[in-house]
């Protein structure tokens, strides 16, 4: 297969899977905006076909016109140097344009672009192909968020909408023991190598020096977190940081997002509706606060960025992405490795910040906005979640979130320091 047509193929399955995510929505459900967090779900299918337009069509494509003028201004997210933008907590203000012309939209780039790759040659071709690349990984993230968003959309609703019905029931496993294995540290390597694709906020590899450390062969479960509310966490601030405990007070924060106490049961609202929470499966849509919180409960610490990834080195990258359409956290599966669940399920916080590596550049131009420019005050997340792509993750993959955010399907594991005789 040629490189043309690797990269076609790829475009058209990437595409068409983000129309297969909208597909169980009513036109209606196309427009919440439930939160300045969250997008009403048309605006990403238009800002991801915007991206295509605005970085590819419009360089590449001779004599190529807007679809529409008033496009560049709507669906621009935040590239201050490609132009102004209409603001974020707005978005769901807008009945028009329709979803019959966002489709529309969608069908008209598609079109413009597989001609663009059918007819493109040489270093043209190249180059276009690099940043065919990075705009199916900038969709593969819209994806992940459209299916967030639509999560919080629905859950705000009394109704509880279901998305999908389609979550697979898995049989109920005994509490997974949680064991800390010890990894010796030292002087590492960790960052991407440049073989094959990455963001740019992965790259470039570099040494860091990391002590003995231990690391949890699983993530925190719901039933273990449970015990910590039970023992009061969100009372005690003295497992929290400050700013942690005011947004505790400030919002009234009892349980993690979507938990709901009935008549003594706790539920949880997921994408296939209301159900029981199932006690082994790893907790979710918690904050880097709350992770933090626990782990001081349990005597414990986050694991750093570095500690995660010299860690999982060894692990596969494979788990319970969104091509399992789960679309949900499942419980361990018997564990034949040291780390179970490292890849997909559930995000799991860090203790680090999201910052720049020795040597990094952002790349050239207008796409140098796209992850270094907001290198300040977030956390990183490490290793994807039941509602990322699979051939999106990778080892390297830096995420990275606000610490009050838990939307996002985020988790954590637990690590710990290794005593000096």
């Amino acid at each position: 297969m040629t490189v043309t047509n690797h990269t076609l193929s790829h475009f058209q399955k990437v595409r068409e899977f983000t129309m297969e995510l909208v597909e169980p929505l009513c036109t209606e459900d196309y427009v919440v905006q439930a939160s300045p967090d969250v997008s009403p779900p048309k605006w990403h299918m238009a800002h991801t076909t915007w991206f295509f337009e605005t970085f590819i069509l419009k360089k590449y494509k001779d004599k190529y016109e807007d679809f529409h003028p008033d496009y560049h201004y709507l669906f621009n997210s935040y590239y201050e140097t490609v132009g102004s933008f209409y603001p974020r907590p707005q978005r769901g203000l807008l009945s028009r344009p329709t979803v019959l012309d966002i489709q529309t939209y969608r069908e008209h780039v598609d079109r413009q672009m597989i001609e663009l790759l059918e007819t493109a040659e040489g270093e043209e071709l190249r180059h276009i192909g690099e940043l065919v690349e990075l705009g199916l990984h900038h969709e593969r993230q819209h994806q992940e968020l459209l299916l967030t968003d639509i999560k919080y959309n629905f859950s705000i609703n009394p109704l509880q909408p279901v998305y999908d019905q389609q979550r697979k029931e898995e049989k109920a496993l005994l509490q997974p023991k949680t064991d800390f294995h010890e990894i010796e540290g030292g002087l590492v390597e960790i960052g991407h190598d440049e073989k094959g694709f990455s963001f740019d906020n992965e790259r470039p590899v570099h040494k860091v020096w990391l002590e003995p450390y231990c690391l949890a062969s699983h993530p925190v479960t719901n039933g273990e977190f449970l015990e910590f509310i039970e023992d009061g966490g969100y009372e005690k601030p003295e497992y929290w940081l400050s700013d942690g405990w005011s947004v505790v007070k400030e919002a009234s924060w009892h349980a993690p997002l979507y938990w709901e106490k009935e008549n003594e049961t706790w539920y949880s609202f997921t994408l296939s509706g209301k159900r029981e929470i199932a006690w082994d499966e790893p907790v979710c849509h918690v904050s880097f606060y709350e992770a933090d919180a626990f782990a001081r409960w349990a005597g414990k610490r986050l694991p750093t960025e570095a500690e995660w990834e010299h860690a999982m080195k060894t692990e596969a990258v494979t788990g319970n992405f969104a091509e399992e359409r789960i679309f949900h956290p499942v419980a361990a599966p018997p564990r034949d490795t040291r780390f179970s669940q490292a890849f997909g399920d559930v995000w799991e916080w860090t203790g680090s910040p999201y910052a720049s590596y020795p040597g990094h550049r952002p790349l050239e131009g207008s796409l140098g906005e796209y992850n270094a420019k907001f290198m300040s005050n977030q956390l990183v997340l490490r290793g994807g979640s039941c509602v990322s792509a699979a051939d999106h993750i990778r080892l390297t993959y830096r995420n990275f979130f606000h610490p009050e955010k838990r939307w996002q399907f985020s988790g954590f594991r637990l690590a710990e320091g290794v005593e000096q005789s």
